[in-house]
């Protein structure tokens, strides 16, 4: 009889573990979208990241590629203004990261994306740029109607289908050389300046 059960719940083990690996290994291969823009050249970049009219937090409107992203090094990032937790948080990083590059900032844009649209008005996303401290010409903060934001945000690999399962990974990158990476936003803001500094640097052989 122990015989039996022993047999029983070995069966049982190795079928929920089998379970496991399978849904390990569908989240694995299940299609993402990258930030990379494809290689030959800016007309498919701007195909790729699609030139999607959004609104920043004073109202302008700006085509996402041409006029956000195009021959800039940018940090791009998702939050929304409801949020109490994360993305306060990473935002007062994100902030430190730009007093650690001093005059070097400039030459750098951040775009903060939003997931949360029907919320998030240019009206609401300028009250938190002013509340957090970071009001400025280079630091963006974008939104859109939900079908444009659903459209951008899923081409820098974010498919959020509520606003609070956005990534908070943060993706850097030279658009013009089309170098990219992404960054955790728990790393030190030194660290973070630092590759942005790579990024602005020239590219050997170009």
């Amino acid at each position: 009889m122990k015989a039996l059960i022993l047999i029983f719940l070995t069966m049982c083990f190795c079928v929920i573990s089998f379970l496991a690996f399978s849904h390990e290994q569908h989240a694995e291969q299940a299609p993402t979208v990258t930030a990379a823009a494809p290689a030959t050249g800016t007309r498919d970049a701007q195909t790729w990241f699609t030139d999607t009219p959004l609104q920043d937090q004073n109202g302008n409107t700006l085509r996402f590629y041409s006029d956000a992203l195009q021959n800039r090094v940018v940090l791009l990032n998702v939050i929304f203004t409801s949020c109490t937790d994360a993305c306060p948080l990473i935002t007062r990083k994100l902030k430190e990261v730009r007093e650690v590059l001093g005059d070097k900032a400039d030459g750098i844009t951040f775009i903060s994306l939003t997931s949360d649209p029907l919320r998030d008005t240019p009206a609401v996303l300028k009250a938190y740029t002013l509340k957090q401290g970071v009001d400025g010409p280079h630091w963006l903060f974008l939104t859109g109607d939900k079908a444009q934001m659903d459209l951008v945000l899923g081409r820098i690999g974010q498919i959020v289908p509520t606003p609070e399962q956005h990534s908070t990974q943060l993706i850097v990158g030279d658009v013009a050389n089309k170098r990219w990476s992404k960054i955790r936003p728990d790393a030190p803001a030194a660290a973070i300046a630092q590759r942005l500094q790579l990024l602005t640097m020239p590219v050997v052989g170009r």
